[in-house]
């Protein structure tokens, strides 16, 4: 599942954790938007000093015996 966290300098806001599988992340305008299939969902100012990170989930790297 996709996932962004969004971590906000100290004193700014509390971190936000945004999952969704068909969730997409765009810049425009001085905006980090984070979408899904029904429009944009969060939208965070790039003066904000937030950052935005992907949440990748572990990929199992055992092969399969």
């Amino acid at each position: 599942m996709t996932a962004y966290l969004i971590h906000y300098p100290k004193g700014q806001g509390e971190d936000v954790l945004v999952e969704d599988p068909a969730l997409t992340l765009d810049f425009t305008h001085g905006w980090a938007v984070l979408a899904d299939q029904h429009g944009p969902c969060l939208a965070v100012p790039t003066h904000s000093g937030a950052t935005v990170t992907r949440i990748d989930e572990p990929r199992d790297t055992q092969p399969e015996e």
